[in-house]
């Protein structure tokens, strides 16, 4: 806890959700952007940047061990500011691997190495410990609207510096690519400065801290012994499979079969993350509208998220058959918002849950849930790239493989559906009462 610390208001969430908007706006550039010029302009394996990728949020296991020292030390904020100086480092240095495999192809798959193990560090320790400090900080009322805001401006920021970067990198050279993600970079450090700066006030002794705390494998098994945490967990992992599968195989996509440039492609991954941005904004209207109200609870959401996602999967798959004909962008688009609508319910939910179970683990639950989505990011990411690799060996034309992968994601986003419905049925059954009877997105 810290000293004076009442519920943070919209301005104070607001701020915290600038982080989000920093620590996006480099994620973007190295899970899209630096993946599409390995795949295209230096022709390497899909698989080498799902790996690189699949990497750092395999280091992310960590979140419930950070999680753990966040609710421990009574300080959020060093945590925030030194996890984004690592993601900067790491971002950076990311960008320097991949142009240096132009000329040492070796040297820059082990410096990119490197590189993905930092922002992996970086991502878990910024990102679980602003959960933590949100879910302790806001409003039980406030929480879901705050992991709203929170999570718009993250895909704000995605969608900005796609945008933005995409303008600046054609024509592509790999010293453009260097240059664009050390300004971001620098950008996104100073931004969360500047967000934290005063927000959390000091630390004083809190419950964990007047006694001596429990060990961490204690304090995690107490948490996974929670029948809602640990249903809460599966349900995150695949229903997050399913969203990240399509992740790094959009963007050359788009360039292989398409014929998009690296600026283009990188303007796609834009238009994708705008469609989320609106699929979550729609969520909360729709909240906010009494008469359609009854349309707010959260395993609605979760399960027409998914059934809608299936359906522009379903698009992708076409857009491969039919060539440059179809309306890709339009179909990124419907992605990007029924993706949006799906994550918002399930981020609402995560910010819900925090504080229901042993009293001081809201850092090891919400560290949990955040290694089940990490862990479901990274398996993602490296089955759609290692499926494409299959599938263009096994298929010969790259179009054919392409619509074969995205027809199976679909797929999942089917058996994602079905997971959603027994466990709104299971809530509805009393199992999860508490959670149930305050599942609406909009705050009362």
């Amino acid at each position: 806890m810290t000293a004076a610390a009442p519920a943070l208001g919209w301005l104070g969430i607001v701020r915290l959700g600038l982080v989000q908007t920093a620590l996006g706006a480099i994620v973007v550039l190295t899970t899209s952007t630096m993946n599409r010029v390995m795949v295209v302009e230096l022709a390497l394996p899909a698989m080498l940047p799902g790996a690189l990728v699949g990497l750092h949020y395999a280091i992310q296991l960590l979140r419930p061990r950070l999680g753990y020292g966040s609710d421990v030390g009574g300080r959020r904020t060093p945590w925030i500011v030194g996890g984004m100086a690592v993601l900067a480092a790491g971002g950076v240095l990311a960008a320097l691997a991949t142009a240096w495999m132009t000329t040492q192809r070796s040297a820059g798959v082990a410096l990119a190495v490197a590189a993905f193990c930092l922002i992996g560090v970086g991502v878990g320790s910024a990102g679980t410990s602003l959960l933590v400090l949100l879910a302790k900080r806001t409003a039980p009322q406030r929480r879901p609207a705050a992991a709203t805001i929170v999570w718009i401006m993250m895909i704000a920021g995605f969608a900005v510096t796609a945008g933005v970067a995409g303008h600046f990198l054609d024509p592509y050279t790999p010293a453009r690519l260097v240059g664009v993600t050390a300004g971001v970079a620098a950008v996104a450090l100073v931004m969360t400065l500047l967000a934290v700066a005063g927000v959390e006030g000091a630390a004083v002794p809190g419950p964990t801290q007047a006694s001596r705390p429990p060990a961490f494998r204690q304090a995690f098994r107490q948490v996974w012994d929670e029948p809602q945490a640990r249903r809460f967990t599966v349900f995150v992992f695949v229903s997050m499979l399913a969203y990240s599968a399509q992740d790094l195989i959009l963007e050359p996509f788009a360039g292989t079969v398409f014929g998009f440039s690296p600026g283009e492609s990188t303007r796609l991954s834009g238009v994708q993350h705008g469609g989320v941005l609106v699929g979550m904004v729609l969520v909360a209207l729709v909240g906010r509208v009494p008469a359609l109200r009854r349309f707010a609870a959260i395993h609605y959401w979760t399960i027409g998220g998914c059934v809608a996602s299936a359906l522009a999967l379903a698009g992708l798959a076409a857009a491969a058959a039919v060539g440059p004909a179809w309306p890709l962008r339009a179909t990124v688009f419907l992605l990007g918002a029924t993706n949006g609508a799906f994550a918002v319910a399930a981020i609402g939910s995560m910010m819900l849950l925090a504080d229901q179970g042993t009293q001081s683990r809201e850092g090891v639950r919400m560290g949990l849930w955040g290694a089940a989505q990490a862990i479901a990011f990274g398996v993602g990411g490296f089955l759609g790239t290692a499926a494409i690799d299959t599938a263009r060996a096994l298929l010969g034309a790259p179009a054919a493989a392409y619509g074969t992968v995205f027809a199976a994601e679909a797929a999942l986003f089917m058996v994602s559906a079905v997971l959603a419905a027994r466990v709104g049925k299971a809530r509805e059954a009393g199992t999860d009462a508490r959670i149930g009877r305050s599942d609406a997105l909009a705050p009362s």
